[in-house]
């Protein structure tokens, strides 16, 4: 076996062993463990990115390597380093459990790379669940009041639920096949999608995945858990979890390209009551990340409209998009952790003369909302062209119509966001003073999000030999 083609996982199975030990330590050394987690991240992001044109197959074909398996494990890697630089100051974590922090974070990174280059039912479960498991622990990590429980329990409950819809989808799809392997099951898919057994199958088994992304209906968890998870959990939540989840999503959906119409039909449904649901409540939301759980939902929305359209401009669309939204997204979380440095759940009115405070933040702040806004010319601009173009021209042309309207929804939360940060005088609060690294940190994210905007050629180009690879 040539073991660069399984470099990434153990690499970050390394840093899991590395972490459990620092969590044996009698006497937990903070400053030590985070510098040693922080560095690792990033040999695990030069790994990911030496790696990423590696290919081949794994573990009896259950385990795949190519370029699209690769975007999604240096995206993750990515997403986990970026969310380690904003970990030093771990508020409501009690410092005994740092450790554990770390390395369940790095647990479910582990997990969600092996989901991506799964291509065998069962592989895929384990490798989701492994996912899954990390975050039941970290979302409760959280002390304070008891949301953490509540949020905890909902997600765990909400989760359990999701997974085994999944696997009674999946003894569907290998009932009728009589294979768990997706290359000997796509063959087969055109006979059986075409009944009722096959879509239900199929869609059950894409529950687990909804779940992940929080596609209506399985969509509950969200609000709760990102107001209640500590900042660092909910951006991890928000940004890498969500990228794996588009991954496997793609690969799944990609067992029903070609075929059923019915199957197309349901992921309309799902997109547009998605979009509809999470814009519609987002609007009367005060708590800031509860706000952003919402506008998730109907981010999920967007993507399933790249999705549903199983032919190559849709899949491109929708992994340019999952890229795009991890950095959008982690550039407001970043505002939300340097203005709630104590790790407090932020209002929006908290924001108040932010301009005032710390126009770094506001900058980056008003770049992440209006490129999660769409507004152009930042990488969410690109990002919704590319989805809506591909959903036209594959002649959805009511669902882009619904999408658009949507849009225009959305910009009401999202301008309130800005006005408040903007226009409002910051009353009695205080400046923010930036360390160096958060400087450096808010220039570059905001950097990456106006110039893939204006340049998205290479992800793009990236985007299209991976979305080949799966159809």
């Amino acid at each position: 076996m040539n073991m660069m083609l399984f470099g990434p996982e153990l690499y970050f199975l390394g840093m899991a062993l590395v972490l459990f030990f620092l969590s044996l330590q009698r006497r937990v050394r903070v400053e030590q463990t985070y510098y040693v987690a922080l560095w690792l991240s990033v040999g695990g992001v030069v790994l990911a990115g030496w790696c990423l044109f590696q290919e081949g197959e794994l573990f009896f074909k259950a385990y795949k390597v190519d370029l699209f398996s690769q975007i999604f494990k240096a995206a993750l890697a990515v997403g986990l380093f970026l969310v380690l630089m904003i970990s030093r100051n771990l508020a409501h974590v009690e410092e005994r459990c740092h450790p554990e922090f770390y390395l369940f974070l790095t647990t479910c990174t582990l997990g969600m790379m092996m989901l991506v280059s799964s291509v065998e039912l069962l592989t895929i479960y384990v490798s989701l669940e492994l996912s899954s498991y990390s975050l039941y622990i970290l979302v409760p990590l959280r002390r304070g009041d008891d949301i953490d429980t509540e949020a905890g329990i909902k997600y765990l409950f909400i989760g359990a639920v999701s997974s085994g819809f999944m696997l009674f989808g999946l003894s569907y799809i290998f009932g009728a096949t009589h294979t768990t392997y997706l290359a000997e099951i796509m063959p087969k898919m055109g006979q059986l999608i075409q009944n009722p057994i096959g879509v239900v199958g199929l869609l059950l088994a894409l529950a687990g995945f909804f779940f992940k992304v929080s596609v209506f209906p399985f969509h509950f968890w969200a609000p709760d858990v990102y107001q209640g998870a500590a900042n660092q959990v909910t951006t991890f939540i928000a940004t890498a979890s969500k990228a794996a989840a588009v991954a496997m999503l793609l690969r799944f959906a990609a067992l029903g390209a070609s075929f059923g119409y019915s199957f197309a039909e349901a992921l309309v449904v799902l997109s547009i009551a998605s979009m509809t649901l999470g814009n519609l409540v987002a609007i009367i939301q005060k708590d800031f990340k509860r706000m952003l759980a919402y506008s998730s939902i109907a981010h999920a929305g967007y993507i399933l409209m790249g999705v549903l359209t199983m032919k190559e401009a849709g899949y491109i669309s929708a992994i340019y998009y999952a890229l795009a939204y991890l950095f959008m997204n982690f550039s407001v979380f970043l505002v939300i952790h340097e203005v709630a440095s104590d790790g407090r759940d932020l209002k929006i009115p908290e924001l108040a003369g932010l301009w005032y405070r710390s126009p770094l933040l506001t900058m980056t702040l008003i770049l992440g909302i209006f490129a999660l806004a769409g507004v152009p010319p930042s990488i969410g601009f690109t990002g919704k062209l590319l989805l809506f173009t591909s959903a036209m021209s594959s002649g959805y042309f009511w669902l882009v119509l619904i999408g658009a309207v949507n849009g225009t929804i959305s910009l009401y939360f999202y301008l309130r966001v800005v006005y408040h940060a903007y226009f409002l005088e910051p009353g009695p609060r205080p400046k923010i003073h930036l360390s160096w690294p958060s400087r450096l940190l808010n220039y570059g994210v905001c950097g990456i999000i106006i110039g893939f905007g204006v340049f998205p050629d290479r992800i793009v180009e990236l985007a299209k030999v991976a979305a080949r690879l799966v159809l």
